[in-house]
């Protein structure tokens, strides 16, 4: 049982940081420092966007509008942290 806790432990951390690389590259695409005419830029972002929408958009139906703020990656790694800890304390 200890393999499938760590394997889960495993997954959520690259969830975790698949969000951040999200997060952190719609920052640097905002602030125009990475410009999607770029290739490999493109893929990057349209790839994440493919994997992270479909977690995202049940999300975004709860939340309010917030004016342009997007608090979607916030609620997502409070979810992904809520998860690490259930899976640390009641997987044996």
């Amino acid at each position: 049982m200890d393999s499938l806790r760590q394997i889960l432990l495993m997954a959520l951390d690259i969830a975790y940081f698949i969000v951040i690389a999200h997060v952190i590259m719609s920052f640097l695409i905002n602030f125009q420092v990475l410009n999607l005419r770029q290739p490999i830029v493109a893929q990057i972002w349209f790839g994440l966007n493919r994997l992270l929408e479909p977690i995202y958009a049940p999300i975004r139906r709860f939340l309010p509008p917030m004016g342009g703020i997007d608090f979607t990656p916030i609620v997502l790694f409070f979810a992904i942290q809520a998860l690490r800890i259930v899976v640390s304390n009641n997987v044996y």
